[in-house]
């Protein structure tokens, strides 16, 4: 398919070397970070983790934690109760039920709490090189504009952009439209002027 070329191209063009914005050491904190991103920005969350990391620096510390402690370190990412608790609770069934070791299916990692499809795939695409899918809104809303799908449902864009994406660039390609959608194709004032992409676009 000619457009979905055009697009990898031009992104890898803008962003040769894509990486989780997320900031992390271990890869229970990155399951950590992206749990407190729900509803709040990398920003906040990369504001909010290093304390949190510093202070619970292994899957049993967090496991033995105070969900009330977690609270005060959360606090700002929005739904703190039921993010600390779920960080809580993930972290003991990774520790009982996995050995510690963050699991490599998305399957397995949909049994802890807090855990949904979007995670799973940053999980496995992140820390395991495989092909993975990560629908945020960003990549929802531009793989719409660019005419790639016709859904705004998480799952049916990720199946959409299985088939359309090879698998060895699936991870890069969603970390490259979260970067292009908030540096030019933003939701509110989409910068379509600067636009390498607006020829292909159903914006234009």
């Amino acid at each position: 398919m000619k457009k979905i070329k055009f697009i990898i191209n031009e992104l890898s063009r803008l962003y040769p070397n894509p990486v989780c914005a997320l900031f992390y050491g271990a890869p229970h904190e990155l399951m950590i970070a992206a749990r407190l991103s729900a509803q709040c920005t990398d920003k906040r969350v990369n504001l909010v983790t290093p304390a949190l990391f510093a202070r619970f620096t292994s899957v049993n510390d967090f496991a033995e934690a105070e969900v009330s402690e977690v609270e005060s370190f959360v606090r700002s990412c929005g739904l703190y109760k039921t993010k600390a608790s779920d960080i809580v609770n993930m972290c003991r069934i990774l520790r009982d039920d996995f050995g510690g070791i963050i699991p490599d299916s998305i399957d397995e990692l949909l049994k802890l709490p807090g855990i949904g499809r979007k995670t799973a795939n940053l999980l496995i695409g992140t820390l395991y090189g495989k092909p993975a899918v990560v629908t945020d809104t960003h990549v929802i809303r531009l793989s719409n504009r660019l005419g790639l799908v016709k859904s705004e449902n998480p799952v049916k864009v990720e199946n959409a952009l299985r088939k359309l994406v090879p698998e060895r660039e699936q991870m890069n390609f969603c970390h490259r439209l979260v970067f292009f959608g908030r540096d030019t194709c933003k939701a509110q004032k989409p910068a379509c002027g600067n636009c390498v992409l607006k020829n292909i676009c159903t914006l234009s």
